[in-house]
């Protein structure tokens, strides 16, 4: 879990700021993988913090969700684009 949170640190994606007022807390979890080599000795241990998604109000904890995606075709096309 150190080293979990030593990399989200370093990597820029976790900010500790103060509570606003009148808000509710989004809680988290820890949820531990262990990964088997192929011939079924541990790898390694492997931790990750994850949000807990369905204690969160649309319009109060968060307003829009976006997940970026693209199609290979649009690839493609910018590419060919680009190319000419």
């Amino acid at each position: 879990m150190l080293d979990e949170i030593s990399v989200l640190k370093n990597n820029g994606t976790r900010d500790l700021i103060s509570f606003p007022f009148g808000k509710s807390v989004v809680g988290c979890r820890w949820v531990f993988a262990i990964k088997i080599g192929p011939y079924g000795t541990i790898d390694c241990l492997k931790a990750r913090l994850v949000a807990k998604c369905y204690t969160q109000i649309f319009g109060l904890d968060y307003g829009d969700t976006f997940s970026p995606v693209v199609k290979r075709g649009s690839i493609r096309l910018f590419i060919v684009m680009t190319a000419l």
